[in-house]
C-alpha cells in the first residue's frame, strides 16, 4: 500500500496537484469569459427560461427535457464533493480554499457553457437511436483529432470509477457506519444493488430518477444548513471576512490547524471546485447531449445553471457552517488511517509558534528542520514511553495518542518506525486530531441546536448527494464505452462499475480521494486543450444563435 500511495503522489504531482493545473484551469475559464463577454452575467436569465421550457419543442430531437439533462448533470456534480470535499479543502487549505473554490465556480460557468455547447452540436445517435455526446464527439468530428478524443474516452471510463463511483460509496459506506452502525459491506451491498436496477434502465430511467431526487435533496440540504447556520450566527460574518481575507495570502494557523501556504490554498480550492462542479473536466456535456433540442447553444445556456446551483449556493452553505462552527481548527477523537499518518522526530507542541513554523515548513514542502523518524519507540500499555516523537495525523499534532493491536487491546513492547510509517501494518494508532471530509462536516451540523441528530442529517444528504452521482457518472462511463468499443460492451462495464462500487466502501478515504484527484486531471487537461483549439466554432455559434433569436422577435 505505501508503494502504491507513493505512486499516486507522484502521478497526481505531475497532474491535479502540479502548480500548473489551477492556472490552466482558471486560465481557460477566464479566456472564455472575456472572450465571450461574461456569458455567465449576460445569459444569466436567458438560461431559467430555456430551462423552465420557455423556447422548447416536444419534437425535437433528443430523450430528455431540458430540466432532466440539468438533473442528470447537476447529480453527477452534486455530492460527496459538497458535503465531504469542501470540508476537505478547508482542511488543506483553510477560509482562502474556498474562495478559490467560488472563483472556479465563477468562471467554470462560461466554460461548461462552452464544452456543453460544442458537444451537443457534434452529438450522435448510436446503434439503438439514443443520443450519445461528449467532448469526444467534438475532438473528433469537429477537430479531427480522434487519438485525442480516444484519450478522453478512456479517461472518462477510469474517472467513473475514480470520480464518481468510489469517492460516493466510500463517504456514503463510512458515514452510514459512523451515524448509524451500519457494517460497510452491508450498505456497500445494499446501495450497489440499488445502483445496479436504476443504471440498467439507460438514461430515461436515470433522468427520471435525478430530475426527482435532485430538487428535493437540494432543498433539504438548504434548509438544514441555514438553520445550523443560524446557531451560530454571530460568526457568519467573521467567517465570511477570513475567506477573502486569507485569499491572497494563505491561511494563517488556528487552533489544531497549522496553516496553508497561498500556492496550496490556491491549488486545493481550484481543484476541490473543478471536483465539486466539474467546470471544464467534460462530463456534464455527456449528460446534455442527451437534451431535447435543435439548438446546442441553449443547451449551454441551461448548463450555466450547473456550477451557480452546485458550489456558489450548496458549496457555500457547507463552507460557512464548518467556519462559523469552528470545528474545522479543534481536534476530536479519531483512528488514524495509516494514509494520513507521519511520526516525526523530536516533540512538538502547536501551542508554541516556532515549533508551528516548523511544521508549517514540514507540511508545505518549505524550509524546516522537521524530519520523519526512524527507530524503536517504547510503548507501555499502549502509551508512549518517552517523548521521543510526534506523531502527525490529519495534518495536525495527534493528542492522547493510544497505541493498539488490532484486536484493539493495548499494545507493550517496542513500536518499530521507520522513515516515519510503523513497520507492523496490523497496529493501530488512535487519538484526538483534526478531522476532514464527511466526518468534520458532520461534526458542524452537531455543533448546533440539532446536536448528535445533526450527523443524521448530514448522513442522510451525503446518501442521496453521493448515490445520484454514482448513478449519473455511470451513464458517463457507458456512453464513452460505447464510443470505445460499441454499445455492447455496457453491459460488462456496468457490471464492473457496480463491483467498483462495493469495493470502494471498504476502501481508504484518502486514498480514494487521492485517486479522484487523479482522475479529474486527466479528463479536464484534453478537454481544456480541445476548447482553445475550437474557440473560433464556438464564438460563432454564440452568435448566430442570438442573431437568429432576435430576428424571430423572442
Amino acid at each position: 500500500m505505501d508503494v502504491i500511495e507513493s505512486l499516486l503522489n507522484g502521478l497526481d504531482g505531475y497532474l491535479g496537484s502540479a502548480a500548473y493545473f489551477p492556472i490552466v484551469l482558471l486560465g481557460v475559464g477566464i479566456f472564455f469569459t472575456i472572450y465571450l463577454g461574461f456569458p455567465q452575467i449576460r445569459y444569466f436569465r436567458h438560461s431559467w427560461n430555456v430551462l423552465l421550457g420557455k423556447y422548447s419543442d416536444d419534437d425535437d430531437p433528443g430523450d430528455t427535457t431540458h430540466f432532466q439533462a440539468l438533473s442528470t448533470a447537476l447529480s453527477g456534480t452534486v455530492g460527496t464533493g459538497n458535503i465531504g470535499g469542501v470540508a476537505f479543502a478547508l482542511f488543506l487549505g483553510g477560509p482562502a480554499a474556498l474562495f478559490w473554490m467560488w472563483a472556479t465556480a465563477f468562471v467554470g460557468m462560461t466554460t461548461k457553457y462552452v464544452e456543453v455547447s460544442i458537444s451537443t452540436k457534434y452529438r450522435r445517435t448510436d446503434d439503438k437511436g439514443q443520443m450519445v455526446g461528449g467532448p469526444m464527439h467534438y475532438m473528433e468530428y469537429g477537430l479531427n483529432l480522434k487519438p485525442l478524443a480516444i484519450f478522453f474516452a478512456i479517461a472518462t471510463v477510469v474517472s467513473s470509477f475514480g470520480s464518481g463511483n468510489m469517492p460516493q460509496a466510500n463517504n456514503m459506506a463510512s458515514g452510514l457506519e459512523t451515524s448509524f452502525g451500519i457494517p460497510m459491506a452491508l450498505s456497500g451491498g445494499v446501495l450497489a444493488i440499488l445502483m445496479g436496477l436504476v443504471i440498467v434502465g439507460g438514461i430515461k430511467r436515470i433522468a427520471t430518477v435525478a430530475a426527482t431526487l435532485v430538487p428535493l435533496m437540494g432543498i433539504l440540504y438548504a434548509a438544514g444548513a441555514l438553520s445550523v447556520m443560524m446557531t451560530n450566527y454571530e460568526n457568519i460574518l467573521p467567517s465570511f471576512w477570513s475567506i477573502f481575507r486569507d485569499a491572497f495570502t494563505g491561511s494563517a494557523a488556528a487552533g489544531g490547524f497549522l496553516g496553508a501556504t497561498f500556492a496550496y490554498a490556491f491549488n486545493r480550492g481550484v481543484n476541490r471546485g473543478l471536483y465539486s462542479n466539474e467546470a471544464g473536466q467534460g462530463s456534464a456535456p455527456i449528460a446534455h447531449a442527451s437534451a431535447k433540442t435543435k439548438e446546442p447553444v441553449s443547451e449551454g445556456m441551461v448548463s450555466i445553471l450547473e456550477p451557480f446551483i452546485d458550489t456558489l449556493v450548496i458549496c457555500t452553505l457547507t463552507g460557512l457552517v464548518i467556519l462559523s462552527s469552528g470545528v474545522w481548527t479543534q481536534k476530536f477523537d479519531n483512528e488514524f488511517s495509516r494514509f494520513d499518518t507521519t511520526i516525526v522526530a523530536g516533540q512538538y507542541d502547536d501551542k508554541d509558534q516556532a515549533h508551528v513554523r516548523q511544521l508549517f515548513g514540514f507540511l508545505n514542502a518549505g524550509e524546516s528542520d522537521v524530519s520523519r523518524f526512524s527507530g524503536t519507540i517504547s510503548i507501555e500499555q499502549g502509551y508512549f514511553d518517552t517523548p521521543t516523537a510526534t506523531i502527525i495525523h490529519n495534518r495536525s499534532i495527534a493528542e492522547e495518542v493510544r497505541v493498539l493491536t488490532s484486536d484493539g487491546q493495548p499494545f507493550v513492547g517496542d513500536l518499530v518506525v521507520t522513515d516515519g510509517r510503523v513497520d507492523d501494518e496490523s497496529i493501530v494508532l488512535a487519538g484526538k486530531s483534526l478531522l476532514h471530509s464527511v466526518p468534520l462536516t458532520a461534526k458542524a451540523f452537531e455543533a448546533s441546536f440539532l446536536g448528535p441528530f445533526g450527523a443524521y442529517a448530514v448522513t442522510i444528504g451525503l446518501v442521496l448527494f453521493a448515490f445520484s452521482t454514482a448513478i449519473a457518472w455511470s451513464y458517463y462511463g457507458d456512453r464513452a464505452v460505447t464510443y470505445l468499443v460499441g454499445s455492447r460492451w455496457v453491459t460488462p462495464y456496468r457490471i464492473l462499475y457496480v463491483g467498483g462500487f462495493f469495493w470502494a466502501t471498504v476502501a481508504d478515504t484518502s486514498l480514494v480521494w487521492l485517486i479522484s484527484t487523479i482522475t479529474v486531471a486527466l479528463m479536464a487537461l484534453p478537454n481544456l486543450f480541445g476548447l482553445m483549439l475550437i474557440r473560433k466554432e464556438v464564438k460563432e455559434m454564440t452568435d448566430d444563435y442570438w442573431r437568429r433569436f432576435k430576428s424571430d422577435g423572442s
